[in-house]
C-alpha cells in the first residue's frame, strides 16, 4: 500500500475501528484477492467486532498498492458510504483511484527433478544384452550414500528451542475434562528432547491468549545460531475447518488456537532466523470427535489389543476458526498472511476428524510410542522415517478392544533430518 494511503488509515483508525463492519466486507475483499480465506479466518478469530475491525485495517497495509481502492469500492457495496467518504477526503480529488484488478490464483506443477540431474549432452545409447547368465548381485549390506545437501545441519550446540505446552487441568467454565496422565507424556518429552540436545521450556496449564504469547515470544527469539526449533502441544483438540494445517487446541478457559496459525509464528515469513531451517511441530490432541472402529483384516495381520479400560480421549466437538475468543488486545502477534510452509513438519496424534486415546496411568498412545521411536531409531534414522514407524505401532493398538487410532504428518520439509543422536548406522555424506 501507498504511503499516502497507510497514512489515511493510520489517522482514521479510531473511526474505523469504532465504525466498521468487518464482516460485511470479507466476501468483497476475497473476491477482490485482496485478502485469502485464511488470512479472512485469522482476522475472524481475532475476537469481537473491534477486534476484527483493528485487525482487518492492520492487514490492509501489508496487501499493496490495490488494497485502499478495493477497500473504497467495498464500503460502498456494503453500505459504509460515511467510511468512505471519510477516507477519501484525505486523498486528493485530482487522481482518479486505481482500479482492483480481481486477482485469481493461478496453479503451475511443480516440476521434478532426479537428485542425479545434471545439464548433460544428449546421448543416443543403444542396449546391450548379455549373451550369458548374469550372476547375481552380492547381499552385502552397501552403505547409503547421501548428498550433503539434501540433509538439514543439524550440529549446532545445543540444536535449538523445544517449546512444550501442556495443557491438563481445564477450567470448569471451559466444560473440558481434566487430562489425566497428560504430565506422564509431557515428562518423557522433556527428557527426551534435552537428550537429543535442545534447550526445553515447558509450560503448563496456559489460557487461549497465553498460548499465543507464548508462540508469539519463541517467534521473536534469535535463532540464528541454532539449527532447529520443535513446539509441542499437549491439549483438547477440536476439529477446525478452511484451514491449510487442520486442527485447533484449546487452552485452558475453553477458545482454541488453530495449528495453521501456531505453525504461522515460526514461518518463514514471521521469524526470519529460522528461514530454511527445519520447524517441527508435535500436536497430541483430538482430531475431531469421531471414535474409529476400523475394519477387520486376516487373522495373520491381527495382533493383541494394547489399550484398557481406563483410556480417555481429547475430543471437543467440531467448530469453525472463527469460535476462538481473544480478549482485547493490541498485542503484536504473527501476522496473518499466507502461510509460508517450507521447511515445517506437523505430526498429529491422530487423523484429522478422529479422537486422540491416552491412558490415565501411561500417558497418550501417540507420545509413549514417539518416546519408545526415538530411544531405539533417532541415532539411525531420519524423523520422517521415525513418524512412519509411530503411525505403524499406534495403528495396532485397540481402546476398549474395539476402536482404534492413525496418526499422520503434514509433510514440508525439504531435507532428511537428524536429530543430534550416536551417527552409528547412518548415510554416508558425499
Amino acid at each position: 500500500m501507498e504511503e499516502r494511503h497507510k497514512r489515511i488509515l493510520q489517522r482514521n483508525r479510531v473511526n474505523l475501528v469504532r465504525d466498521l463492519n468487518p464482516s460485511d466486507m470479507y466476501h468483497g475483499l476475497l473476491s477482490k484477492g485482496i485478502f485469502t480465506q485464511d488470512m479472512i479466518d485469522e482476522i475472524k478469530s481475532s475476537g469481537i467486532r473491534q477486534d476484527q475491525a483493528r485487525q482487518l485495517v492492520r492487514d490492509l497495509e501489508t496487501r499493496g498498492s490495490l488494497a485502499f481502492p478495493a477497500l473504497i469500492e467495498c464500503l460502498h457495496e456494503t453500505g459504509q458510504h460515511s467510511l468512505a467518504e471519510l477516507l477519501l477526503d484525505g486523498e486528493p480529488q485530482n487522481q482518479p483511484l486505481p482500479q482492483p484488478v480481481h486477482v485469481r490464483p493461478v496453479v503451475m506443477p511443480l516440476p521434478v527433478y532426479s537428485p542425479m540431474d545434471t545439464v548433460k549432452p544428449v546421448q543416443v545409447v543403444t542396449p546391450v544384452y548379455p549373451t550369458q547368465s548374469v550372476k547375481p548381485m552380492p547381499t552385502t549390506p552397501i552403505p547409503c550414500t547421501v548428498a550433503r545437501k539434501s540433509i538439514y545441519k543439524m550440529d549446532a550446540n545445543p540444536c535449538g528451542h523445544c517449546l512444550i505446552i501442556n495443557n491438563g487441568d481445564f477450567e470448569p467454565k471451559s466444560e473440558l475434562s481434566k487430562r489425566t496422565g497428560s504430565n506422564i507424556d509431557c515428562e518423557k518429552l522433556e527428557r527426551r528432547f534435552k537428550s537429543l540436545n535442545f534447550v526445553v521450556l515447558v509450560k503448563r496449564n496456559l489460557k487461549q491468549k497465553q498460548i499465543k504469547q507464548e508462540l508469539s515470544a519463541l517467534s521473536k527469539k534469535d535463532h540464528s545460531q541454532f539449527d532447529c526449533c520443535v513446539v509441542i502441544m499437549l491439549s483438547h483438540g477440536t476439529e477446525v475447518c478452511n484451514n491449510r494445517f487442520p486442527g485447533a487446541v484449546h487452552g485452558v478457559d475453553g477458545p482454541n488456537v488453530p495449528v495453521q496459525h501456531i505453525t504461522n509464528y515460526l514461518n518463514g515469513q514471521n521469524c526470519l532466523s529460522l528461514q530454511g531451517k527445519p520447524k517441527i511441530f508435535f500436536i497430541q490432541a483430538c482430531g475431531g470427535g469421531e471414535r474409529d472402529t476400523g475394519f477387520e483384516v486376516s487373522p495373520d495381520e491381527a495382533r493383541p489389543c494394547v489399550g484398557g479400560t481406563g483410556d480417555q480421549t481429547d475430543a471437543m466437538p467440531m467448530s469453525s476458526s472463527s469460535d476462538s475468543l481473544s480478549t482485547q488486545s493490541d498485542e503484536p502477534d504473527a501476522k496473518a498472511t499466507l502461510p509460508t510452509p517450507s521447511d515445517i513438519l506437523v505430526s498429529y496424534s491422530t487423523f484429522p476428524g478422529y479422537v486422540s486415546w491416552r491412558d490415565t496411568q501411561a500417558g497418550s498412545w501417540y507420545v509413549e510410542t514417539l518416546d519408545n521411536i526415538l530411544e531405539e531409531n533417532a541415532a539411525t534414522d531420519d524423523l520422517v522415517t521415525m513418524l512412519m514407524m509411530v503411525s505403524h505401532e499406534v495403528s495396532e493398538n485397540s481402546a476398549n478392544g474395539l476402536y482404534k487410532q492413525m496418526p499422520g504428518s503434514f509433510n514440508f520439509l525439504r531435507k532428511l533430518l537428524y536429530f543430534q543422536a550416536l551417527p552409528c548406522q547412518r548415510p554416508i555424506l558425499s
